[in-house]
């Protein structure tokens, strides 16, 4: 059973048809790579999964559960929103850090709201604390920024701050983490150590989604890869397969841009 099948999404922004009929599935420790143009549909994808964009049709299912049937209003209550983003981990193009915040204190922050609503909370403050504290300092470690847990956004680099959010994302334990675009608003000396970062998950079987403009990261890291354009899945398949011997046109053509990959 996969850990994620999406059948059949569609979202249209009025007259816009953004996302047309997008079917997959992703294996639990895979990771999967969708490439393709400005405007393809990429990121609106990662929205609907996450549950920001409400598609028009479609399910998705999650462990054989189903999160979203737009034939079924019971899966579309808002009180259900929240909840249903926990399989999900989400890692922005910018990186969305709490200005205010340390390093430590964005990656515990959800943790310690999520906490407040146990019903051994009040009981057990110290201790939960101590332990989400405590999993945050090593989600820092693991991105090589344990000296960092003091610092605020505005004195760390982009390249810092974007591993900040990444373990922010990890921090709740999702079953899929999503990446858009992580790179695209780094500098190219910065962009190396966030991808060396995901390329470490890929190795840990860490299971991801991963919208990305680095053409031969996709190919040497992801198990899958995703051709979209004009909203539609143009191709799929085996990363190397896609990126290097593609069967469409269309796939061809854009990734001749990449040809020096």
């Amino acid at each position: 059973m996969p850990v994620l099948d999406v059948q059949h999404i569609e979202k249209h922004f009025g007259a816009t048809r953004v996302l047309e009929d997008i079917s997959f599935s992703l294996e639990q420790g895979q990771a999967l790579a969708i490439i393709g143009s400005s405007g393809s549909g990429k990121t609106t994808l990662l929205r609907c999964l996450n549950f920001l964009e409400t598609p028009n049709q479609g399910k998705i299912l999650v462990n054989g559960e189903t999160l979203f049937d737009a034939d079924d209003p019971a899966t579309q209550r808002e009180a259900e929103v929240r909840k249903k983003r926990l399989h999900f981990g989400l890692v922005f193009q910018s990186f969305n850090l709490f200005p205010q915040y340390t390093a430590l204190e964005n990656v515990t922050l959800a943790g310690e709201l999520l906490a407040k609503e146990r019903p051994d909370f009040k009981q057990n403050k110290k201790a939960i604390l101590e332990e989400i504290r405590t999993q945050g300092q090593a989600l820092l470690g693991r991105m090589g920024l344990s000296d960092r847990a003091g610092h605020y956004p505005h004195q760390l680099s982009g390249g810092q701050q974007q591993r900040v959010a990444i373990a922010r994302a990890l921090a709740l334990q999702p079953d899929i983490l999503c990446f858009d675009e992580p790179t695209s608003a780094l500098d190219p000396e910065l962009t190396g150590e966030v991808l060396k970062v995901i390329r470490s998950l890929a190795e840990q079987k860490t299971t991801m989604i991963i919208v990305t403009h680095e053409m031969a990261f996709a190919r040497d890291v992801a198990d899958q890869v995703i051709f979209m354009d004009g909203g539609v899945i143009v191709e799929q398949g085996p990363a190397r397969q896609v990126i290097e011997t593609p069967r469409e046109e269309r796939t061809r053509q854009f990734l001749s841009r990449y040809s020096d990959n």
